[in-house]
């Protein structure tokens, strides 16, 4: 008898603000120290509510004393946000000089383990570290689909890639349709 063959991840593009996502899982693009700061950290802070960032402070004073190590993921309640949670993870500052990519994977890839555990079955997804980070986009938009299409196992359905801007939008789009 054989295994069937697992479903395909659907991976969809918006346009728009990741805070008004009605999903299972909103990723957070964070900084180490989960206190929130600028960029979509700041947004999914200051309209998630306390709530958030009560938890980040517990999980800063339990596991995390030093701050969430960059390309690690950890989840926390999604508070006043139409999601069930908020999975945050701490994208790499991209570099000239070193190649960082494996790092920037391990945010999408730790990010889709820690919702898979959860039990959610939608995650959306910001351009990690493609803001004030500084990676290049057409890198960053590579890195994120190809490593979503490889790493997405259920329960998780549907990965939204949620994209601020109309350049960043149409560079995913282009990416993802070179993947077929």
């Amino acid at each position: 008898m054989s295994t069937p063959e697992p479903e395909a991840v659907t991976v969809t593009l918006v346009r728009g603000d990741i805070t008004r996502q009605s999903v299972d899982v909103i990723v957070n693009a964070a900084n180490s120290s989960l206190l929130g700061g600028g960029g979509v950290d700041g947004a999914v802070h200051r309209r998630g509510g306390p709530e958030i960032l009560a938890a980040c402070r517990e999980l800063r004073a339990s596991r995390y004393g030093k701050g969430l190590p960059t390309g690690r993921a950890v989840a926390t309640t999604a508070g006043r946000l139409d999601a069930r949670w908020v999975v945050h993870t701490v994208g790499p500052v991209w570099s000239r000089g070193e190649d960082r990519s494996e790092l920037l994977a391990s945010c999408y890839r730790e990010s889709l383990r820690e919702a898979a555990e959860l039990g959610a079955r939608t995650v959306a997804f910001p351009a990690i570290s493609t803001g004030i980070y500084g990676w290049p986009m057409d890198d960053g938009a590579r890195i994120a689909v190809r490593t979503v299409l490889a790493e997405a196992v259920a329960p998780v359905e549907e990965v939204r890639f949620v994209l601020f801007d109309a350049r960043a939008y149409a560079v995913f789009e282009e990416v993802l349709s070179a993947h077929g």
